[in-house]
């Protein structure tokens, strides 16, 4: 009982750190998980609590060990076509709008914004895959972004244990797309070269990504502040295209938190841009048909 409060405080001080580098925040009802996530490092480093950790981390010459503890406390869950229902939509909807819209230069660039191990990259690109031929002579470019080097760094493998490889995805797709290596499985190269990852943070000013037809952005803003999730919209809505489309989560929308980007009447989930915030000209994208 003795340690009770200095270990609470503790939680405040690195669920504040957490919010400030990364935006994410983490519920106080939901504070044992940075017990739980930091154990590991508390083990290696011969830490003893959470308050030494803290006391460790003021030093800024440990500015290695707070990013890896960073690292360890953010939300990186994530499994293959996750929100099943949300991906159909992607294919049967708003693919084929912006195989439409651009059909003249036949290239199409998706971003997964906090694309965590990969999967919803992967998952994207297995539905070009899966519709080869309605894709031929196109250039596709997936850029999958996290703020976690090293969730990063295990989807740049491509490779993935049976657990993961159960989740979400079919038989046919796992026999299709994925080729037993040991006791792991390991994505065909054909769709790791559609995809490109990086690290890149929502709440800093845009890495050189350039602008992209369509940006899955989900089960990510709900963990923000209204205040950082404004600063996250404004870059999502100047990286999206002025006809391109926004995804966010089941659970996710723009109502009430932005008024940068508008919903779509005829998708779940699809939200267009609202205004061209540079020339302060109207864009009202051709409806979903």
């Amino acid at each position: 009982m003795i340690h009770s409060q200095p270990a609470a405080s503790a939680t405040r001080i690195l669920a504040g750190l957490l919010e400030a580098r990364t935006g994410q925040q983490i519920a106080p009802s939901r504070y044992w998980r940075i017990q739980t996530a930091l154990a590991p490092i508390l083990k290696t480093q011969g830490i003893p609590d959470l308050d030494a950790l803290v006391a460790v981390l003021s030093d800024p010459e440990n500015e290695k060990l707070l990013q890896e503890s960073l690292d360890a406390m953010l939300n990186n869950e994530s499994f293959f076509f996750r929100d099943t229902a949300m991906f159909a939509g992607l294919r049967a909807e708003a693919f084929p709008v912006l195989r439409e819209r651009r059909a003249q230069r036949k290239a199409l660039r998706v971003w997964c914004a906090g694309s965590s191990t990969g999967q919803e990259a992967y998952s994207v690109a297995m539905l070009f895959d899966s519709e080869r031929d309605k894709w031929l002579d196109w250039k596709i470019e997936i850029v999958g972004t996290d703020i976690s080097p090293s969730v990063i760094a295990r989807a740049k493998t491509g490779r993935y244990s049976q657990f993961e490889i159960q989740r979400g995805l079919s038989v046919d797709f796992m026999l299709r797309y994925f080729a037993q290596v040991g006791e792991d499985w390991v994505v065909d190269p054909r769709l790791q070269a559609m995809v490109h990852f990086q690290e890149d943070n929502l709440l800093k000013p845009r890495a050189d990504l350039g602008q992209f037809d369509i940006i899955l952005c989900r089960n990510v803003l709900m963990y923000f502040a209204p205040e950082t999730r404004h600063i996250a919209y404004s870059k999502l809505e100047r990286s999206l295209a002025n006809d391109g489309m926004l995804m966010l989560g089941a659970a996710e929308t723009v109502m009430g938190h932005t008024d940068l980007f508008s919903a779509t009447r005829e998708m779940r989930g699809l939200y267009c841009k609202a205004v061209a915030g540079r020339t302060g000209q109207s864009i009202i994208p051709p409806p979903l048909l």
